[in-house]
């Protein structure tokens, strides 16, 4: 099965930053934050460029989403692995190349392409750019390996990887007869930051109980937290407001095995109140992924239910 890869252009201090901080995700963004990203496949390669005159590939990593975000949100989830110090830092650089500012465009949206399992190359190992660049490229190339110039450069990706023994996380199926043909299994990490980014998109930006859609106040909860074995996957998250994504931490709302919303009499003892929080008891979640997938699975909905739900 061929290969494809995209070379993607960026900046030397986007990938300094980066690859000091060692982020094990990371999101290449673009500053125009309206067009969706095509080129690639979850699983496929994609390759950071510096910009010209650095004409070199440094590293690089695999394709795991597109989606469109508010730099506050994109912070908040991926932090440096934006490849900036701070959000401030961050919304400069949106700024300096959208020509915009903080008045004008105080959440600027940027387009995220999140990549797994990122890889950085040491200078002495970066590779020149295929023969066929063209300086005039702004964002990016395709390649594939069914192409010399696309086989070449995969075969000089893989020799980096390897004398840097970065390979092992995806050379997974590949045959040592058939180098370039040979379909890849690759399961892609899923890290902190992805899994906000998953769960807000598959909850199409909406909190699952109230239906609530202002993005600022939107959480992702883990059903089983992630610090005891929970995995960062769609099935095991919630999208919930952020009060809700609290009174779910602590045990005062459950969901159980039929998606109906449990509200603990303990909120009423403790506190003497919660009376908009009783309203959702015994409701159905009124948002929910679209694949049957990425629903809430009864396995991690059953352990909220027997050991953080105060009921």
């Amino acid at each position: 099965m061929p290969v494809k890869m995209y070379v993607g252009v960026t900046d030397f201090d986007w990938f300094k930053t980066i690859k000091q901080a060692n982020c094990d995700e990371v999101n290449f963004w673009k500053p125009g934050g309206r067009t969706n990203f095509l080129a690639l496949a979850e699983g496929d390669l994609f390759l950071f460029k510096l910009h010209s005159p650095k004409d070199y590939i440094v590293g690089g990593g695999f394709f795991l989403k597109f989606s469109i975000l508010p730099s506050p949100l994109a912070w908040e989830a991926f932090g440096i692995a934006n490849g900036a110090m701070s959000l401030i830092e961050l919304n400069n650089r949106i700024y300096k190349y959208k020509k915009t500012n903080r008045l004008s465009d105080p959440d600027p949206y940027i387009g995220c392409i999140i990549l797994s399992m990122p890889f950085y190359f040491e200078e002495q190992d970066w590779i020149p750019v295929p023969q066929n660049w063209n300086r005039n490229i702004v964002q990016g190339k395709t390649y594939d390996t069914r192409e010399m110039i696309g086989m070449t450069l995969y075969a000089q990706v893989q020799d980096k990887l390897k004398l840097q023994r970065l390979m092992q996380p995806w050379a997974v199926g590949e045959s040592s007869e058939n180098r370039y043909g040979k379909e890849q299994i690759i399961k892609l990490r899923i890290g902190q930051g992805a899994f906000k980014v998953l769960i807000t998109d598959a909850y199409q930006r909406k909190c699952a109980i109230t239906g609530e859609k202002t993005l600022p106040v939107l959480e992702a909860a883990h059903i089983k937290p992630y610090g005891l074995d929970g995995p960062h996957k769609i099935s095991n998250g919630l999208l919930l407001r952020s009060d809700f994504h609290t009174l779910f931490d602590r045990g005062y709302i459950t969901v159980d095995k039929n998606l109906i919303v449990e509200v603990s009499h303990r909120i009423k003892e403790a506190f003497g109140n919660g009376k908009e929080y009783y309203a959702h008891h015994g409701s159905k979640l009124i948002i929910l992924p679209e694949r049957k997938d990425q629903l809430p699975d009864p396995q991690y909905l059953d352990w909220h239910n027997e050991n953080v739900f105060l009921g």
